[in-house]
């Protein structure tokens, strides 16, 4: 009976590793086309022309105290004739949020900007709620969007504007950039981690002609996109996600400019990058579902059916991952007695693809957007990617079984650069035992393989082995150290 569990368990932890495998083969397949597609890639930024249509800029915020008057002054600063745009506020906020952004319309308000609060009884539908309620009262042929962490360019309306002259554009999305990378390690990963998303996935889809999304803020739609591909949506918790490959079955062309960026703010917290992480993989998940099964149908290019799947199903890796962290050590009760042979073509074809591949390709990303490559960052982001599988696993599992639910908003300090964490930040702080304990439970089990390699003299698994224990107790004293501070 125990050997025939071990064999299932064996089962499922190869499986886990082989879907892994061709998650890394696709992430080499992008690192192939980019090549050619940056010679290919027009850094061109088209001139505006004389007619200036009218431009509703949609802030959508929360209880961000610390960050919204920043976001009104970058938004009031764009520059567009005055009579040609509007800026409204949708405000859900519960706190002294309100006073802020009330004291920073009334002085725009003076200055001749129409600028306008809009508020809500309630937050039914979360952000996509506020957006949905927000398009109602929009003049704008066209709507700009920025979350409260991002500062838009005074030029971004002038660099955007003019592509939307082909009447089948309906949402251009810009580069994310950020404001505060160099915070720490944590922010210099998420830099590459999320850096990757754009100047690669985006790139090479919107070069491609397949299918990619807008990233809920630091883009503008053309309204009559939004409108007739059935408006924003509250059953998943990723809107923004789920809009953009409604409208592109609808026949909606999408446009990125990795030359047009929008700077933003990291999470400095372990904890606020992992509500993040598992509201983007909760919602990718629940989009997956929503939208999958309709697209596969339709009369659509093979090549556009593949990459949607690919990107729609992406975060299943996490669930994947952690999968086969449980799965290891009856992996090798199991094959304890295996020779060289099946560990030269098994293990390490496997290991090639799930790991070392995803690695070369962060590796690459880092190359062409930086003269000096941090290697110590690039060995963490793997270790901290162990790390938070679990949690973000539960999320992954909660896409899977639900739709909709609490839209978890990331909170953002207004920091820069390493400037430190002001004490008043505590008001918006998560606390996070529950995840400790799952993470020392994590970090007690994925030792189990360690010893045993060590008993059995297996001397040069022992490293590999040590990057799952690694990648707990990182987070484990990242938490402990918040939690402190």
């Amino acid at each position: 009976m125990l050997r025939t569990i071990l064999f299932f368990l064996t089962l499922i932890h190869f499986l886990c590793l082989g879907s892994l495998a061709l998650y890394g083969i696709h992430r080499i397949w992008l690192l192939s086309q980019l090549a050619s597609e940056r010679k290919k890639y027009s850094e061109k930024i088209l001139p505006i022309k004389n007619n200036h249509p009218f431009v509703t800029i949609q802030l959508p915020i929360y209880n961000e105290r610390f960050v919204a008057g920043r976001l009104i002054d970058a938004a009031a600063k764009i520059k567009w004739p005055k009579d040609r745009f509007e800026i409204h506020v949708l405000d859900d906020s519960t706190d002294d949020t309100k006073n802020i952004i009330d004291k920073n319309i009334e002085l725009w308000k003076k200055e001749g900007l129409n600028i306008h609060v809009i508020r809500r009884k309630n937050r039914d539908g979360f952000k996509a709620g506020a957006l949905s309620n927000g398009l109602k009262q929009a003049k704008g042929e066209f709507i700009a969007i920025f979350d409260a962490d991002f500062m838009p360019e005074p030029d971004f309306l002038c660099k955007t504007i003019p592509y939307f002259t082909d009447k089948k554009v309906g949402m251009i999305q810009a580069r994310w950039s950020f404001l505060n990378c160099g915070h720490s390690w944590l922010t210099r990963i998420q830099s590459i981690f999320l850096g990757q998303h754009f100047s690669i996935e985006h790139l090479i889809r919107f070069k491609k002609g397949l299918f990619f999304n807008f990233n809920g803020t630091a883009g503008i739609w053309r309204k009559e996109a939004i409108e007739t591909s059935g408006g924003w949506q509250s059953d998943t918790v990723t809107e923004d996600l789920d809009l953009s490959y409604r409208a592109q079955i609808a026949g909606w062309k999408f446009i990125y400019l990795d030359n047009v960026s929008v700077p933003s703010e990291l999470p400095i917290t372990i904890a606020d990058f992992r509500n993040q992480q598992q509201r983007w993989a909760k919602g990718s998940i629940q989009t997956a579902k929503k939208i999958l099964p309709q697209l596969l149908l339709l009369p659509l290019s093979f090549s556009v059916k593949r990459e949607a799947v690919a990107h729609l199903m992406a975060n299943l890796c996490w669930l994947l991952g952690a999968i086969s962290v449980l799965t290891l050590y009856p992996a090798i009760l199991y094959r304890k007695e295996i020779g060289i042979y099946q560990i030269l073509h098994i293990d390490l074809p496997l290991f090639i693809f799930s790991g070392f591949a995803i690695f070369i390709y962060f590796l690459f990303f880092s190359k062409i957007n930086n003269n000096k490559i941090d290697y110590h960052i690039l060995f963490l982001l793997p270790i901290l990617s162990v790390g938070i599988a679990p949690s973000i696993s539960l999320s992954v599992l909660k896409g899977i079984f639900s739709k909709g639910g609490n839209f978890c908003r990331t909170p953002k300090y207004g920091i820069t650069g390493k400037n430190k964490i002001p004490e008043s930040v505590l008001i918006y702080k998560t606390k996070s035992y529950s995840y400790i304990i799952l993470n020392i439970i994590f970090f007690i089990y994925s030792l189990l393989p360690v010893f045993f390699a060590m008993n059995r003299n297996t001397i040069f698994a022992i490293p590999f082995l040590l990057i799952f224990p690694a990648g707990f107790i990182l987070i484990i004293f990242k938490e402990l150290s918040e939690l402190k501070s």
